[in-house]
């Protein structure tokens, strides 16, 4: 998904409109989740860029657009550019020393 959000459309409440363009950026990403994960993945991971034009979009994590998004609304920016791309996802094996540490802190817990 490449696309640029009007946030002041004529005729329509603001607050519905970002209402939609949030719901349409769930969406994506749930529709995306639902495909089948390659042979050798483990799950689907997301490259997001955000910014308020295409030319000047920043790399962010996924669970960061809300964030951004609320923020370029409170400055009263007309418009801001998403792109969320899908790519296949693999978990690092946890090392010994992360699994002794956590060993460690369920012996102090009892």
């Amino acid at each position: 998904m490449r696309k640029t959000f009007q946030l002041h459309v004529e005729g329509k409440h603001p607050e519905r409109v970002l209402d939609a363009v949030k719901h349409d950026i769930r969406k994506y990403i749930k529709r995306e989740r639902r495909r089948d994960v390659p042979e050798g993945a483990q799950f689907w991971d997301f490259d997001c860029r955000f910014g308020l034009s295409q030319g000047v979009a920043q790399a962010v994590h996924v669970s960061q657009l809300t964030e951004c998004i609320n923020a370029v609304v409170a400055q009263g920016e007309p418009q801001f550019y998403v792109e969320i791309l899908a790519k296949p996802g693999h978990r690092a094996p946890r090392s010994p020393e992360s699994d002794a540490q956590a060993v460690e802190a369920d012996d102090e817990l009892i």
